[in-house]
């Protein structure tokens, strides 16, 4: 639903610098949503690249960027210079270290009571997240201090985002007969027996073009699902092919490609659990792999030096620990591939040999880990601890 700009000042307002395209923008939509439905308070989301949020929020293209206007409970706004003189927020949320102007962060240092001021980090399954997780930072000029609040896996952190009645969504649209042949046959798929779905959102990838004639080749038949993207140029060489656009539908051996338009979340969901893999990249996409409850294999955002092996070691570790060794050291090989450390092709044959075990697998640890407090719960928790130690 959309409305009018809101000229009240909201409780929680969130800045997002887009960097990963939709990535960061993916989180920081999905959170603003989540504490404006559960709290009932007014959230406020910044957002420097307009089209870019018009692709997972096509409501947006009904608002006025300079004005702003509201959807799903959540003012959205966009973040240009000069920035607006308003109010800040009781809450003010700098994702994923992005900077706050300079103009808001005076206006933050004039409010009373100051506002509560977060950091939010990016997931990781690393050992020294814990020990981070609610630090303090005291401005070096102003009278403001700002906390660091990292999602993780476990106790002592922030969560993992998931909003209430996720799961039940998913076990719907499972559970219903009809539901996934239904999704698949508005995509002209009629799935026949021993037949494998999957869908690849993915970074460039040098490396697919071998694993796609591997599939294309294969015993089983295949269906490829990928939202238009970055990867896309990387599955149009593997089917010889000078382009791929919206709507195409290639087949070549066992392999039937279907290329799909970028969708909202709620749709990229449905993606997940209509398939038997999901390949997914960044942040946003991969936690909700991990809810959909599927095997899936992911593309963690590269830098510099090769720092994120560190991170995709930690979550490996992490994911793996009590399973089988066949299962462990398959999907250990295949997601080190993935990630440019190996042959995604050599990998796949053993990785395709363990995904039955490697899907109950997923299904228990989605429960498991739903059993846990989720990032929005913990920071507003955080939050209204933090206001009752400062009054």
């Amino acid at each position: 639903m959309t409305s009018t700009s809101s000229t009240s000042t909201p409780t929680w307002e969130i800045f997002c610098l887009i960097v990963d395209n939709f990535g960061d923008i993916g989180v920081c939509w999905r959170l603003a949503r989540d504490l404006a439905a559960r709290t009932g308070a007014g959230v406020r989301l910044w957002v420097d690249d307009w089209a870019v949020l018009l692709r997972i929020c096509p409501a947006a293209g009904g608002i006025d960027p300079v004005a702003g206007g509201v959807i799903a409970g959540v003012e959205l706004r966009q973040w240009a210079e000069p920035f607006p003189a308003v109010e800040p927020a009781a809450v003010v949320i700098e994702a994923f270290a992005c900077e706050i102007p300079e103009t808001h962060l005076q206006a933050m240092a004039r409010r009373q009571p100051a506002p509560v001021w977060i950091n939010l980090e990016y997931l990781s399954a690393e050992d020294w997240v814990a020990g981070c997780h609610g630090m303090a930072s005291p401005h070096p000029r102003l009278p403001l201090t700002k906390h660091f609040f990292f999602p993780g896996l476990g106790g002592g952190t922030g969560g993992l985002l998931r909003e209430p009645g996720l799961l039940a969504r998913r076990d719907a649209f499972l559970g219903d007969r009809r539901g996934r042949g239904e999704w698949l046959a508005r995509r002209g798929v009629r799935l026949g027996t021993d037949e494998t779905c999957v869908s690849l959102f993915a970074y460039e990838q040098p490396s697919l073009p071998a694993l796609l004639q591997a599939w294309m080749q294969g015993p089983r038949r295949m269906h490829l699902f990928v939202p238009e993207g970055r990867v896309l140029a990387d599955v149009a060489r593997a089917f010889g092919r000078g382009g791929l656009g919206v709507g195409d539908a290639v087949r070549n051996g066992a392999l039937e490609l279907h290329v799909l338009p970028f969708t909202d979340q709620d749709g990229y969901d449905e993606l997940l659990w209509a398939c038997d893999l999901n390949f997914v990249r960044g942040e946003d996409s991969f936690v909700r792999a991990q809810w959909a409850g599927r095997p899936f294999a992911w593309h963690i955002y590269p830098q510099q030096d090769e720092a994120h092996f560190d991170k995709l070691e930690a979550f490996i570790a992490r994911y793996t620990a009590g399973l089988p060794v066949p299962e462990k050291t398959a999907l250990s090989a295949f997601w080190r591939a993935w990630n440019g450390r190996g042959d995604p092709a050599a990998a796949w044959p053993a990785f395709a040999a363990v995904l039955p075990a490697l899907g109950r697998h997923a299904a228990e640890w989605s429960v498991s880990h739903a059993a846990q407090p989720d990032l929005a719960t913990r920071l507003v928790e955080f939050c209204s601890h933090s206001r009752a130690s400062a009054g």
